[in-house]
C-alpha cells in the first residue's frame, strides 16, 4: 500500500468534527457565564445596596474563587471540554492557568515549587499584556498631543 492509499482510506474513516456545533456552544456557554454573573452583580447593587464599584468586586472575586476551586477539584476541564472557548474568557482563563500551575508544583514547597512554578504558564500573557499596554499608552499620548 503507498501513501496516497493510506491518506484516502484514512480520510473515510476519520471522524467529521462538527466546527458550527462546537462554536455556537462556545457562543452560548459564554453568553449564559456573562449574564449569569452580571445577574449576580445587578442582585447585590439592587437587593442588597451595595455600591456598584462593591457589586462588580464582589461579582468578579467570587467568580475567581469559583474558578479556582473547580480548578482544584478538577471540574473545569471537564467543564472546557465540554463548553469550549466559552469558559476562557480572560478571567477565568487566567485564574485556571495560575492555579493549575501551582496545583501541579504543589509538592515542591511553598517557595520552590507554587512561587516559582505559578506563573510559567500566565508569564507570558502577563508580559506581552503589560508591552501592549505601555505601547499603546505611548501612542495615545502622540496622537492626542498631551
Amino acid at each position: 500500500m503507498n501513501q496516497y492509499s493510506f491518506n484516502k482510506i484514512c480520510k473515510k474513516v476519520k471522524p467529521k468534527e462538527k466546527h458550527l456545533n462546537k462554536i455556537l456552544l462556545s457562543f452560548v456557554s459564554g453568553g449564559v457565564l456573562a449574564v449569569l454573573l452580571q445577574g449576580i452583580s445587578s442582585l447585590l447593587f439592587y437587593e442588597f445596596a451595595f455600591s456598584k464599584e462593591d457589586a462588580n468586586l464582589i461579582t468578579t472575586f467570587g467568580f475567581i474563587a469559583t474558578v479556582i476551586l473547580f480548578t482544584g477539584l478538577g471540574l473545569y476541564d471537564v467543564g472546557a471540554q465540554y463548553l469550549g472557548a466559552g469558559l476562557f474568557i480572560p478571567i477565568s482563563g487566567f485564574a485556571n492557568s495560575l492555579s493549575s500551575s501551582a496545583l501541579e508544583a504543589k509538592n515542591e514547597g511553598l517557595i520552590y515549587g507554587i512561587g516559582s512554578n505559578m506563573f510559567k504558564l500566565a508569564g507570558s500573557v502577563l508580559t506581552y499584556g503589560f508591552v501592549t499596554a505601555y505601547i499603546l499608552a505611548i501612542l495615545t499620548y502622540i496622537i492626542q498631543g498631551r
